[in-house]
């Protein structure tokens, strides 16, 4: 009997026919794991690891690369003496303004553009211009407007966040099947009704897509703008602590403060966005 796909591989087994008994076979424990999405990465970061630890002990030059142990114990270090707490979440509240804001304006935008021919042509024409410009080229410009502080910062994390939400969000609006538009109408939904229980779950798998990349392009610019704002202004979150680790030629916890912005980046992407996936697109069956 051939394989029949499925999106849950762990309900099937592979089932022989012989004459009239249908014998089934239990998948092996490796097959198990893996099946097992979380498992498979899970042996990925081992492997990882194992490459960093390995390279760095045959390099040996812990001022150019440390290993990973060292690097543990100087995360372990500024852990219990609470200065890498405190500078993560420094870091994350100043992350999450700025996501926040670029999110009400991409709303807004796509809204607009949705309804409105005008508001199309003007969401395509500003991300048309503004979408390519890296957004760590507006922090001298933020310098001058905002001076050195938080309003610099978020105004560069919402340069990062508002086109590429805004952009999917429109385009899943544009995709979503006529069939499923006509339905809406004919039970008389419209405006905020109409967006919000049609159009929304329509194009809901763009709008994560939009949110992911809009998630990781503001975590980056945020690194990149707290290590030159920490720099003038001596204040900041993980961007400062990598920073002031480097002058003083720490290594060991300057590689503590990137893995931290690595674990905290796989944290976001295989815990909340994989919890929204499930509950949401994968529910609905809009997608494999």
């Amino acid at each position: 009997m051939p394989d029949v796909p499925s999106n849950r591989p762990e309900l099937f087994h592979t089932i022989a026919v012989t004459g009239f008994e249908v014998v089934e076979s239990p998948r092996t424990p490796w097959q198990r794991f893996w099946d097992h999405s979380g498992a498979r990465k899970g042996l990925i970061l081992v492997v990882l690891a194992f490459i960093w630890e390995t390279y760095a002990r045959w390099l040996g030059e812990p001022l150019l690369f440390p290993t990973l142990s060292d690097t543990v114990r100087a995360m372990a270090s500024s852990v219990v003496s609470g200065e890498l707490p405190r500078a993560a979440w420094f870091t994350i509240s100043l992350l999450l303004k700025g996501y926040i804001v670029g999110l009400i304006l991409a709303g807004f935008l796509t809204a607009l553009a949705t309804f409105t021919r005008i508001g199309a042509d003007f969401l395509e024409t500003l991300t048309s211009m503004f979408n390519p410009l890296p957004s760590i080229a507006l922090l001298p410009l933020a310098l001058i407007w905002f001076q050195i502080g938080e309003g610099s910062i978020i105004f560069v994390l919402v340069h990062a966040v508002l086109w590429s939400v805004a952009l999917n969000a429109y385009t899943g609006f544009c995709a979503v099947n006529p069939t499923l538009k006509m339905v809406g109408q004919n039970y008389g939904l419209s405006g905020f009704r109409y967006l919000t229980s049609i159009l929304v779950p329509g194009a809901f798998p763009n709008i994560l897509t939009g949110l992911k990349v809009g998630w990781a392009f503001a975590w980056r610019t945020l690194i990149a703008a707290e290590l030159v704002f920490s720099a003038s202004s001596g204040s900041g979150g993980l961007g400062l602590y990598i920073f002031q680790y480097k002058n003083l030629f720490v290594i060991p916890k300057v590689f503590a403060g990137l893995l931290t912005v690595i674990l905290f980046g796989l944290f976001v992407e295989n815990v909340i966005f994989k919890t929204i996936e499930k509950r949401t697109v994968r529910r609905w069956g809009m997608q494999s």
